[in-house]
């Protein structure tokens, strides 16, 4: 038989793309040459293939064997060639027929003959539906998230042997059927643990509400990593589209699994201070997903935010303003969304007691002054709410009565949104905090005693354009969680009150 082309796929970002496996079968000393700019992963392809064929009870082509991926041009990498390359062997040497045009395979061969699962099955099966794929064979335990395209017949395998008796017409496959999320029934950290703070509270309320960044500083103890986790019990629930573009992401970063192939709460991501540059905006030989894109529909949390890396945090500067981040390699560009609302906490001082009642800071202001400049303005200005948390007092702590809890604030969150899925509606914007500055005039317009606070504020305050913009989307999110349908002074005056202008300053 001549060269037979199997239909598989790759990855290229969080992207898929159809890769052609074409094997041909000529004379000459025995050999299996692999090509199609192969990494190490595909190239062992050959030694897991060769065992696999052996033990699904078929013969090993004893000829000399070469493989192209194609495009040649790009590079491959990881183990989902496996199963394409055995059907293209097993079908050179008339083992099986060829597989129909409109099939693709993708899965990891054991030496065995089981096929493992893989990572990115989800932006593959994708491009496989774009690309005119009916038929999609991969690992059994990626079934259930390659049905989340739709639009596919889907069938998990679990062995070699099993494909390719399915395909010499010996038995018959039985599709997996779309998988379907369940309600997640674990709960998460509730408002309703937190005592007093109602300040810092409505901050979180405001922050839900329009998907805005924010800045909670105090003195250890206080409650900022406890608010802060409490966060995503007050967001609004995933949409199926925010679903499928999380998920994607997480699949080829390698964090789905066979039970829930399909996040269905939003991210949340908190990772140690210690976290490099390529760990928050992705990265490596292939890349893969960052923090920053592991978060995206979702939350990403950075506590003691000046002991971050310096490079790590100014990074994001670019990606907090347009939801996405772009890494160049000689190899060619790569995007990947970042949309994600971000959370930080911070002590006000070195030793974290400046502004306790209990007066035990010794810290000097020029350590301060030290300890806030390793934070950046243009990033603190990228943030729109900065909050003080003050310690607990005695007396909310000893409380009896329960305190809001997250359900509450969430049906107002909710409500809040709602209002602005109306106004944005056709306009491509996904909330208040995503209002572009050339719209800031159609959707956040001020009266006249507005506009003459916001004037005074902008002077006295020292305030950017940035800066600026940011308090006009957050007047507009408080207004849109009292259901007025214009900003007031009142809505204004508590949305400026959120700049810390002193911390701005260091």
């Amino acid at each position: 038989m001549g060269v037979v082309t199997v239909r598989s796929l790759g990855l290229r970002g969080i992207s898929g793309y159809e890769v052609g496996v074409e094997c041909y079968l000529s004379g000459g000393l025995p050999s299996f040459d692999l090509v199609g700019l192969p990494d190490a992963a595909v190239r062992e392809a050959r030694e897991r293939v060769r065992a696999a064929v052996k033990n699904c009870g078929a013969q090993f082509p004893v000829s000399r064997i070469t493989v192209n991926l194609a495009p040649a041009g790009e590079r491959k990498a990881g183990t989902v060639y496996d199963l394409p390359i055995l059907v293209g062997l097993l079908a050179c040497g008339n083992e099986i027929p060829p597989p129909p045009d409109d099939a693709a395979f993708i899965g990891e061969l054991s030496l065995t003959g089981a096929v493992r699962r893989v990572s990115g099955v989800l932006p593959m099966a994708l491009a496989a539906k774009a690309r005119g794929v009916r038929e999609l064979y991969v690992p059994a335990e990626n079934a259930a998230e390659a049905t989340l395209a739709g639009g596919l017949t889907v069938y998990g395998i679990g062995n070699a042997r099993q494909l390719a008796d399915a395909l010499r017409g010996r038995s018959r496959l039985t599709p997996a059927p779309p998988w379907e999320p369940r309600p997640d029934t674990t709960p998460l950290p509730d408002l309703r643990d937190v005592m007093g703070q109602e300040q810092v509270r409505r901050a979180l309320e405001i922050a839900a509400a329009g998907a805005h960044n924010i800045l909670l500083i105090g003195s250890p103890g206080a409650g900022k990593s406890m608010l802060a986790k409490r966060l995503p019990s007050i967001l609004p629930d995933l949409t199926r589209t925010e679903a499928l573009e999380a998920t994607a992401i997480w699949s080829v970063a390698g964090l789905t699994d066979a039970e829930r192939p399909m996040l269905t709460r939003r991210p949340f991501r908190n990772p140690h201070h210690t976290a490099s540059t390529a760990a928050f905006v992705g990265g490596g030989a292939t890349v893969k997903p960052g923090e920053i894109s592991l978060a995206h529909c979702g939350v990403l949390f950075l506590d003691e935010l000046p002991e971050f890396r310096r490079d790590a945090l100014e990074a994001m500067r670019q990606p907090l303003e347009d939801g996405e981040v772009t890494i160049a390699r000689a190899s060619g560009t790569v995007r990947l969304p970042a949309s994600f609302q971000l959370v930080c906490a911070m002590n006000p001082c070195p030793c974290g007691w400046r502004g306790h009642p209990s007066g035990r800071c010794r810290c000097t202001a020029r350590a301060v002054e030290r300890y806030v400049e390793k934070i950046s303005g243009p990033l603190l200005d990228r943030i729109d709410l900065h909050v003080s948390v003050p310690s607990v007092e005695y007396e909310a702590m000893r409380r009896r009565e329960a305190a809001e809890d997250s359900a509450s604030v969430k049906k107002r969150v909710g409500a809040a949104r709602e209002r602005q899925l109306k106004r944005f509606e056709g306009a491509g914007i996904a909330s208040n905090a995503r209002i572009p500055p050339s719209a800031l005039a159609q959707y956040c317009p001020l009266g006249a005693d507005a506009e003459i606070l916001m004037e005074n504020a902008f002077r006295t305050m020292g305030l950017t354009a940035r800066s600026h913009d940011r308090i006009l989307r957050v007047a507009r999110t408080i207004a849109d969680l009292e259901g007025a349908e214009n900003i007031e002074a009142a809505h204004l005056a508590e949305a400026i009150q959120y700049r810390n202008t002193e911390l701005l300053k260091g």
